[in-house]
This record gives structure tokens, C-alpha cells and sequence, in this order.
């Protein structure tokens, strides 16, 4: 039997020399790895009060709303700066060439729900921690932070880990 992995493609030296990019479009085109995805991001989660389930731009876009259907929970998105239509607030953070920014609506979390961030890869920890700082900043409470793939030899588990903020990886990629 195939695991998540499995159908996880891996395509050298994009978008430059020496990365090992983790194409995980190959799992959403088959119908059963991403059911098999879906299913597994879900699992830690059974029977834990969700209110709404957060997507970061973009593959958690995908994630997120299947998560968000599953648990018949609302979905909101994360955005990069400027591609959303109402208030926002926004939060900056570190790229590894430069800076970003990512908004998220003003009236998207309501004080003391619980929500889950849903991203397809963790691998500095920028997005999701810059995600995770909006959700508090709204009074949003943190469940976790699901997806697909961990690079952990980038840090991004153990800066989300340091913000106490737990961690569920269905896999993990040593190496760049």
C-alpha cells in the first residue's frame, strides 16, 4: 500500500541548483493520495473542538478547504499582501532573499475560537509563524499546525515549537 509520500514528487534543482523541490500536485491529482492526505491531516484532530480551519497561500488554499468541509467548519485564508477585498491586518516576515507580507481579514476569527493552520509544506517557519501571529492577534486560539511535509534540517517545526505552537508533518524531507 502507497503511503502519502509515495505520491509526492520530487523535482531537483527547481527553482534553483542544489534544492530538492517537494511537488505535492502529484498527491492532489490522485484521488486517493489526497484522500489519503486529507484523512490523515484530520486524524490527530478527532473529536477536538475546531472552529475554523486557516489556509496559508496557496497549496494550504487546497488543504484547507477539504479539512475545513470534512470538519463542517468555516474556512479562512491567508493571504499575500494586497489580494485580499476588505480591512485586513497584516504581519511582515523573513524570506530567504527579502521580505513578505500576508494578510488575513479583519473580522475572519473571533476572540477565543479554535482554529487549525493547514499549509502543505513546513520549511522555515516564516509563513506559518507570520499566520499564527495574525490568528492570535484576532484572539484566535491555536490548536496545531498540520501538513504534509516537514523539512526539518530548514527549523521550521522547532520555531513553531518554540512559539508553542504543536506540530503534525504526514512526512518529513532531511536535506534541502
Amino acid at each position: 500500500m502507497k503511503s502519502v509520500q509515495d505520491y509526492i514528487r520530487t523535482i531537483v534543482d527547481f527553482p534553483h541548483e542544489g534544492i530538492m523541490f517537494r511537488d505535492v500536485t502529484t498527491l492532489f491529482a490522485d484521488p486517493r493520495g489526497f484522500r489519503m492526505a486529507i484523512d490523515q491531516m484530520l486524524h490527530p484532530f478527532a473529536g477536538q473542538p475546531i472552529d475554523k480551519v486557516v489556509g496559508l497561500e496557496a497549496r494550504g488554499f487546497i488543504l484547507g478547504g477539504a479539512i475545513a468541509h470534512q470538519l463542517s467548519v468555516g474556512f479562512v485564508p491567508i493571504r499575500k499582501k494586497g489580494k485580499l477585498p476588505g480591512t485586513t491586518i497584516s504581519q511582515d516576515y523573513k524570506l530567504e532573499y527579502g521580505e513578505a507580507i500576508v494578510e488575513i481579514h479583519d473580522d475572519a476569527i473571533q476572540p477565543g475560537e479554535r482554529v487549525l493552520v493547514v499549509d502543505d509544506l513546513l520549511a522555515t517557519g516564516g509563513t506559518a509563524a507570520a499566520g499564527i501571529s495574525l490568528i492570535e492577534r484576532l484572539g484566535g486560539v491555536i490548536v496545531a499546525c498540520a501538513v504534509v511535509v516537514d523539512l526539518p534540517d530548514l527549523g521550521g517545526r522547532a520555531v513553531l515549537e518554540k512559539m508553542g505552537i504543536e506540530v503534525h508533518a504526514l512526512c518529513a524531507y532531511e536535506g534541502l
